[in-house]
């Protein structure tokens, strides 16, 4: 079994103390999707010592804690750690899950899986390669970076799934029965793409062929949101958009593409 080394609390944080804001089930939508993911379930089953980072957990932990509940159901034993840059939000350790002082250079912990909500948000956009290459290169071999934004309520969410070679797709998921086209979702991009959103760049190319196809779908509305996206994403698919299908039936709206098909222009 993989050693299992405690938070360095000597490692100088990387990365500067963001505004904090937070809420209980904030990222439901994206723990869902990691937990069904085969992906992520598949390397946090095969790890051999399953260690998760919370990077930037903000002013209350409520979001570590229900992460590292879900993915109990994942894998019993898996290990979470909130790391907070701020010392005054470094809270004691409670349910299983350990908290400490840390940034993109994750105290020094190597783990399978990282989630950073709300971080990146907040810095310049010429930030992110650096604090991409600075999370990934603390990774385990074969782990796995989530780079996500979403509202305060958690209704409208976008992320970004990266492994140590980089992107490699975009998820949007969104409440079905409080967002009325796709493109809502813009506001909440990951930093890497929010200011991308502009004719000639590839996600707003998406998000403008994905209204049209919400539109055609319009006369399945009476049979409700998630049938209505069901059939829009088939046209997106039919339009060239190789758009995730995903087997099992979502609670969520959910549209996910190979990053390639979103990455901005040079």
């Amino acid at each position: 079994m993989a050693r299992r080394t405690p938070p360095n609390q000597l490692t100088k944080p990387v990365g500067s103390i963001t505004r904090g804001t937070t809420g209980v089930n904030r990222l439901r939508r994206s723990d869902r999707w990691l937990m069904h993911d085969e992906l992520v379930a598949g390397r946090l089953r095969a790890a051999g010592d399953p260690l998760v980072v919370d990077l930037g957990y903000g002013a209350s932990p409520w979001t570590t804690l229900e992460l590292a509940a879900r993915l109990r159901t994942v894998r019993p034993d898996v290990r979470v750690v909130g790391l907070e840059i701020d010392p005054e939000r470094v809270v004691p350790g409670r349910d299983g899950v350990t908290f400490a002082r840390g940034g993109f250079e994750l105290a020094g912990l190597r783990p399978v899986l990282v989630r950073a909500f709300n971080v990146l948000r907040q810095y310049p956009e010429s930030a992110v390669p650096a604090a991409w290459s600075t999370i990934l290169s603390g990774l385990a071999p074969d782990g796995l970076l989530i780079d996500g934004t979403c509202d305060e309520l958690g209704r409208r969410c976008a992320w970004v799934l990266l492994d140590r070679a980089g992107p490699r797709s975009l998820t949007l998921a969104w409440d079905p029965f409080t967002v009325d086209q796709p493109s809502d979702i813009a506001e909440r991009l990951p930093k890497a793409l929010i200011h991308r959103n502009i004719p000639g760049e590839p996600i707003h190319g998406l998000l403008t062929a994905a209204d049209r196809a919400w539109a055609r779908a319009a006369p399945l509305a009476p049979y409700g949101p998630r049938i209505r996206w069901r059939a829009a994403a088939e046209s997106l698919r039919l339009e060239g958009f190789p758009l995730r299908a995903y087997r099992r039936r979502m609670r969520d709206c959910v549209l996910s593409v190979p990053w390639v098909t979103v990455a901005p222009n040079l």
